[in-house]
């Protein structure tokens, strides 16, 4: 039997070529967003919000009724906040750690629930660069991204002896739709981030969807556990200043 995947924020940018990836690879996929997603046809869809526990038990429930089996939950759903901390409105803030942090607790909890019943399985948090370091005008989306990776430890030190790995991507800027309604707004330029990272380049969402599939494959993975690896072109190891590492880039 092929082993399912349950993937979400799956409608478009990093869950969508996500989708794909594992799909190529022979995972059935479950796949839940807030909008409607297209061209899997042989997928199950839902639509629902993944920081109302209502519609993340419903999700699991069909999965189990459709699959009977859950192999790899990706929890990929993710919104952004651009603001000065101290214009950050209260509502904003729940809102961003809801859908960032608590959403990826309440699908962790649904569906590892019948990973450690099945002593079987790998969850893959997409956190970011941002859940390493601190950027600013992001109070909110830092928080909710370095608390995931927080959540990705625990559980990691929680299952680990029971079957169960828990493991993080942590992307830099990567080019997708929120990308570009981020740079609509004017918080900043390409050159802002293919700058600062030493490899050049903006992520692609393939570069992420590869490095799931990884941690997704306990042929390929299955001794890595409560691991945060960086997609980021370098941007987290590069501690050098602007004019250091241009200089080191034309070299």
């Amino acid at each position: 039997m092929e082993p399912v995947a349950a993937i979400t924020g799956a409608a478009q940018g990093i869950g969508r070529r996500t989708a794909e990836v594992l799909a190529a690879a022979g995972y059935a996929l479950a796949l839940l967003d807030r909008q409607p997603v297209a061209g899997f046809p042989d997928a199950l869809t839902a639509e629902g919000d993944v920081a109302a526990e209502a519609d993340v038990t419903a999700f699991a429930d069909a999965d189990d009724a459709r699959f009977g089996r859950i192999d790899v939950l990706v929890n990929n759903a993710g919104i952004a906040y651009i603001a000065p901390a101290e214009d950050t409105p209260a509502a904003s803030w729940r809102q961003v750690i809801d859908v960032n942090l608590t959403g990826a607790f309440l699908l962790s909890q649904a569906f590892g629930r019948r990973m450690l019943a099945a002593r079987a399985g790998s969850v893959v948090n997409i956190a970011s660069v941002a859940g390493l370091r601190g950027v600013a005008d992001r109070a909110a989306y830092n928080a909710s991204k370095h608390g995931l990776v927080g959540l990705t430890r625990t559980l990691a030190a929680e299952w680990g002896g029971r079957g169960v790995r828990v493991n993080a991507v942590c992307p830099g800027w990567v080019k997708t739709e929120m990308d570009d309604a981020s740079q609509a707004s004017g918080a900043y330029r390409d050159a802002d981030i293919s700058e600062h990272v030493p490899m050049g380049r903006f992520a692609q969402p393939d570069d992420v969807a590869q490095a799931v599939l990884f941690l997704a494959d306990p042929a390929r993975s299955g001794f890595v556990n409560g691991a945060t690896l960086s997609v980021d072109g370098g941007w987290y190891a590069d501690g050098s200043w602007s004019s250091l590492r241009l200089t080191a880039r034309e070299r």
